[in-house]
């Protein structure tokens, strides 16, 4: 059953510059060796130093936030944080917690990248100079480079004080005339992560423009899980509500709290999982993507309506009388 948090999440731990190189390496090898022991533990990654430009990090993913947050609170690693302060590395900031989608909190700008081969070291020296262009705006914090995770993609993650600071970076005049030079080193241009909203919205950040799901494919996504929402609610929620006394008025009102709770939380991102790259305002924008998407809703529109209408005992208007 899909719960909340029930998808693979990323913590991000930023450090400050100081203390010796070599011995940070080590330090975080041991930090990522001990995550790896924690359950729902996946992978993990220390970020790449090419100079002082790029900020020292380590990455780890698991499977879910509660593992995560479980690994972050537990005893072993702040026993590890407080190793490292010892040695002279000190967290520099909150963890940043990115999703499945590698989006995070505002103000963040996560970017994947797919390095042409041969060219790694092309591509970490435009990462410096990204970093260096973005250290000449207003909020900035600093630059993350992760090494390749199991896909054989890099991440970049720059943070900014305030979400509009980074909408105005990425829609800079500095960052386009570096982003020439970095697409040099990929074999397909990088792109950035995308969050999805609890009602099936996908927004993008895309050379500086916000995308969003087409309001139609939002709405056939809406109206798949409300209607058998609905429909379950009148049925089984609906005579128990009438059996308190309820006046019809305060037990329709009841009625809607309890289905905005479930697609909020568990039935719209259950359901807009599988149709993560028809949402996609990008990656779903083809004729034939959106074409074959709407052909499933539809399919399910059918589905539903069949059920609905043959099944006597989920037909609330009669199952009460047939008893």
């Amino acid at each position: 059953m899909f719960r909340p948090g029930a998808h693979p999440v990323t913590a991000v731990t930023v450090f400050h510059p100081d203390g010796d190189a070599c011995g940070f390496a080590s330090w975080a090898l041991e930090l990522l060796e001990a995550a790896r022991q924690s359950p729902g533990h996946r992978s993990g990654r220390v970020a790449v130093l090419v100079d002082s430009t790029l900020d020292r990090a380590v990455a780890v993913d698991f499977s879910d936030a509660t593992a995560l947050h479980a690994w972050l609170d537990g005893p072993r690693c702040a026993d590890l944080l407080r190793e490292g302060r010892r040695l002279g590395f000190w967290v520099a900031c909150t963890d940043v917690v990115l999703d499945a989608d590698g989006a995070g909190p505002a103000g963040i700008g996560a970017f994947r990248h797919v390095v042409a081969a041969g060219s790694d070291d092309l591509f970490c020296t435009t990462q410096t100079e990204l970093a260096a262009a973005a250290a000449t705006m207003p909020g900035y914090q600093g630059t993350v480079l992760l090494p390749p995770d199991d896909s054989g993609e890099w991440t970049s993650m720059v943070r900014f004080r305030t979400g509009a600071q980074l909408a105005a970076w990425l829609d800079s005049a500095e960052r386009g005339a570096a982003l020439h030079e970095l697409r040099e080193a990929l074999s397909q241009d990088f792109s950035t992560v995308a969050g999805t909203t609890p009602f099936g919205t996908t927004v993008r950040l895309q050379d500086g423009r916000t995308l969003m799901t087409p309001n139609w494919k939002s709405a056939m996504l809406v109206l798949a899980v409300l209607y058998p929402t609905v429909m379950l609610l009148s049925r089984f929620l609906g005579p128990v509500v009438d059996q308190w006394g309820t006046p019809p008025w305060l037990g329709l009102w009841l009625s809607q709290i309890v289905s905005i709770v479930a697609m909020q939380w568990w039935l719209m991102p259950a359901a807009s999982r599988p149709l993560r790259r028809w949402l996609d305002p990008v990656d779903g924008a083809g004729v034939r993507v959106s074409l074959v998407g709407a052909v499933v809703l539809l399919a399910g529109y059918a589905v539903t309506l069949t059920l609905f209408a043959s099944v006597q005992q989920l037909q609330f208007w009669d199952y009460a009388g047939s008893r």
